[in-house]
């Protein structure tokens, strides 16, 4: 009813506006219920019950936005393969509305204790809410995922599992903390002492590998997956590779704050409601994820070691620098160097790491 009420009101002063307008042109009195009419009319376009009003939370998106898909978190897979059927299949441009589960599928809750880590499996680890297919899309081609809004669940949970983290075999560690994220969705309290703002991302984004082998979604690969990068977060567009017919696009893992590297191997992990645009690009072709920001573009690499994740990382931007910004190979090296920052995204999910290289916007004329 609030939501209604609040429409009802935006449509009124949009009419108000516009009346006192036309009298301010002097406009006749003709025109206005010619405006009138017309202004109704279009309250009513967005009223399909399939596509904006899928889910209440629809109408929270910006004007210019509108959902025309929504998957729930109950159409989901945990793993990564070809033989996976879609969900939902789609033509470029439209805008999905995907609700994603905790990395755990429901094995904790506000009132799990330490003993719940006794029983947790490692089977259903991130429900991914897809696959999604894209019409026309083939092997070569690139899908560009635009992550417009992200929003947190109202709880979550950290923890330290034995034999898993960055310093496993150095500290024998086991802790969960669950944290009640009802009431602020800006910050959370880690202790009396530490506050920690919130940056809701989903860890794991990708298409289907050219296989039909059903891998784990643990370790980043050249089709995404488990990347687990903060700075994938509301506002960023992604780019994946497309190895099979349709991309078969899948999202999930939320976080609600994590650190680059993850290194005791889980976020405080969440559920999410995302709204995601993807689209089609034919003509350019991308061997690992790519992404960018208002600020920068950034190319990731993978790898079982850091060394090389960086230096794959470091090709690929050369590689965007040669051929999107018309550098020659030893003038795109160079900048690497010199503007260039290399981060470490992910450390924890074992065999792969993920190496990231950011490099400014700002520093081109014509960006």
């Amino acid at each position: 009813m609030n939501l209604f009420r609040s429409w009802i009101a935006t449509k009124i002063n949009r009419i108000t506006i516009m009346i006192f307008t036309l009298r301010s042109l002097s406009f006749t009195s003709l025109y206005i219920p010619v405006l009138l009419a017309c202004l109704l009319i279009s309250c009513g376009e967005n009223n399909n019950p399939s596509k904006a009003t899928a889910s209440p939370s629809a109408a929270e998106e910006p004007d210019t936005l509108t959902i025309t898909h929504t998957l729930t978190k109950d159409q989901t897979h945990s793993k990564f393969s070809s033989a996976i059927p879609p969900v939902l299949k789609v033509a470029s441009g439209a805008v999905i509305e995907a609700f994603t589960e905790d990395a755990s599928d429901e094995q904790f809750s506000l009132q799990s204790t330490l003993e719940a880590l006794d029983s947790l499996s490692f089977d259903p680890i991130h429900p991914l809410t897809g696959p999604v297919y894209v019409e026309d899309a083939v092997p070569g081609d690139i899908l560009k995922v635009t992550l417009h809004t992200i929003e947190l669940g109202d709880w979550g949970w950290n923890a330290i599992l034995p034999g898993f983290g960055f310093l496993a075999d150095t500290l024998d560690s086991k802790y969960l903390k669950v944290y009640d994220l009802s009431s602020n969705k800006a910050t959370v309290a880690f202790n009396e002492n530490i506050s920690l703002k919130l940056n809701p991302f989903p860890g794991v984004m990708g298409v289907a590998p050219d296989t039909a082998e059903m891998l784990s979604t643990i370790p980043p690969r050249a089709n995404g997956g488990n990347m687990d990068d903060p700075n994938m977060t509301e506002g960023t567009i992604m780019y994946f590779p497309v190895f099979v017919e349709g991309g078969l696009f899948s999202i999930g893992d939320g976080h609600a704050v994590q650190g680059l590297g993850e290194v005791c191997g889980t976020a405080i992990e969440v559920p999410l409601r995302v709204v995601y645009q993807i689209e089609l690009i034919k003509g350019r072709s991308i061997q690992e994820p790519q992404y960018e920001t208002d600020s920068y573009y950034a190319t990731t690499g993978f790898a079982t070691t850091i060394d090389e994740a960086a230096k794959k990382a470091n090709l690929y931007m050369v590689e965007y620098l040669m051929t999107e910004k018309g550098l020659s190979q030893e003038e795109a090296y160079a900048l690497c160097s010199l503007a260039g920052d290399l981060k470490i995204a992910e450390v924890v999910d074992m065999p792969n790491m993920l190496v990231t290289m950011h490099m400014p916007k700002d520093i081109f004329n014509n960006h």
